[in-house]
């Protein structure tokens, strides 16, 4: 058996029903349950301490979702990597459809009130046809044990995207709710790049990337960046991308402190990657590079336009007041091509360190992370669930309690069940390990109350 498995520990079910929950996702690994090795072979007592669960499950009237987290041939976390890919291997597909079969076999004829089989944990993206044909495989080796189990299985794209083509098919579906990402992940050491991310905030400020030259009337204005300038600070603008010509200006309580002409052409240059446009026979390079701008002490209003030429993008803002230990991140996320310029409020030195006019709130998620597998749902009457949530222990716990309770609010508008990850852990309400909570002891664990009755409420 794997050496790194653990068993599963009755306390655990004991509490998460003590605590008024019923449902409970295994993410397995199946090398705990073979011999030696050999992905053929499957180890009776491995296998057993699934059983384990299930019965822990039974016993504290809890529901028992078994995931394949890492399946013969597939797992998200590619470290180590597979002998073989799931996707594409006919051997790894009959090995995966062997353990399937095995598992429906094992736990035939207990019904789907206590079990169900999530087949996959966050396909990545590939063409939908090929995901389709290894689920039905796994699908109807499941089905010649047990044709009645209740099957899920997770959308594409990492579970955000459902996939109309195993409608009909007999299986509910799960999405996932860690949207956005840098707030949920953020500085999760399993994510390149995480702690760089800017402070998470909710809800978000939505700025709108685009600076419009004055050949757009109706669109030319400029972004307007409000706040207490105490100290002289360093203000970094990340440009995106330029078409044909721009001029990118920054004005100080209406004094112009910088300015940089802005040419895309052939070859080389500022930008990282020269593109033409055929369409409109003109350059649209994608810049990709910081340009700064110094600015006073004692500013109140700065402005950020584009003061010639076509039109360009800004995709980050970083401000860092002389002296300070780290900079201020503004990401900008909006791409709307056809809308004027806002504003922005900053606070710093505060757990929110922007305001916009415009936000990315509850509405937003509802907007863009709900409502198509909402409609997916009505459309198809395929069941849908969100097979994992959370965020880790890095993000400010406010910030985690404000976003946790917009996706609860969503979910149950929709009625949609949830799963968060984890109970115990960096994601949890036990053991979580933030350095912003204050911890209550249940059964000598430490809980998080704050979070614990949130859930509880939706």
């Amino acid at each position: 058996m794997f050496q790194n498995a653990k068993p599963f520990r009755e306390e655990d079910f004991a509490m998460i029903a003590e605590l008024g929950f019923n449902f409970v996702r295994l993410p397995l690994d199946y090398r705990t349950w073979i011999i030696e090795g050999d992905w053929k072979r499957l180890d009776e007592a491995g296998l057993r301490e699934v059983d384990k669960a299930v019965e822990f499950g039974r016993k504290h009237g809890i529901h028992v979702c078994i995931n394949f987290h890492r399946a013969p041939g597939y797992c998200v976390n590619n470290n180590p990597a597979e002998p073989a890919d799931l996707w594409t291997d006919e051997t790894a597909q009959q090995v995966c459809a062997m353990h399937w079969a095995a598992f429906a076999k094992r736990y035939k004829g207990i019904g789907n009130e206590y079990v169900s089989f999530n087949l996959f944990n966050e396909p990545k993206a590939m063409d939908e046809g090929v995901y389709a044909a290894v689920v039905r495989k796994m699908v109807a080796a499941i089905r010649a044990e047990d044709p009645d189990r209740l099957i899920i299985v997770d959308g594409l794209e990492y579970g955000s995207k459902p996939v109309a083509s195993l409608v009909g098919d007999g299986v509910a579906q799960a999405t996932r709710g860690y949207y956005p990402g840098k707030l949920s992940h953020y500085c999760a050491n399993w994510v390149p790049g995480s702690s760089k991310w800017p402070l998470p905030a909710w809800p978000m400020p939505e700025v709108l990337q685009l600076l419009h030259g004055p050949g757009k009337k109706e669109l030319h204005s400029p972004l307007v960046l409000t706040g207490d300038f105490v100290a002289p600070t360093a203000l970094r603008l990340r440009v995106g991308t330029v078409s044909r010509l721009a001029t990118l200006e920054v004005k100080a309580d209406g004094q112009s402190v910088f300015t940089r002409r802005l040419e895309p052409g052939p070859g080389s240059g500022e930008w990282k990657e020269a593109i033409w446009m055929e369409k409109w026979q003109l350059w649209q390079n994608r810049y990709d590079r910081d340009y700064f701008a110094a600015i006073p002490a004692g500013t109140k209003r700065i402005e950020i336009l584009n003061s010639d030429g076509d039109w360009m993008t800004l995709t980050e803002i970083g401000l860092k007041p002389e002296g300070a230990r780290r900079e201020d991140i503004l990401e900008l996320h909006n791409s709307e091509f056809n809308q004027r310029q806002g504003g922005v409020h900053w606070h710093p030195g505060s757990a929110r360190l922007f305001d916009g006019e415009a936000v990315f709130d509850r509405e937003a998620l509802w907007k863009s992370q709900v409502m198509p597998w909402v409609e997916f749902e009505k459309t198809h009457g395929v069941g849908v669930f969100v097979g994992e949530w959370g965020a880790f222990n890095k993000t400010p716990h406010p910030v985690v309690l404000a976003w946790m309770e917009d996706c609860l609010k969503n979910w149950k508008q929709a009625d949609w069940g949830w799963a968060l990850w984890n109970f115990r852990g960096s994601f949890g309400v036990l053991d979580s390990d933030r350095t912003d909570v204050k911890y209550e002891d249940f059964h000598g664990h430490k809980l998080d109350r704050s979070m614990l009755e949130l859930l509880q409420k939706y």
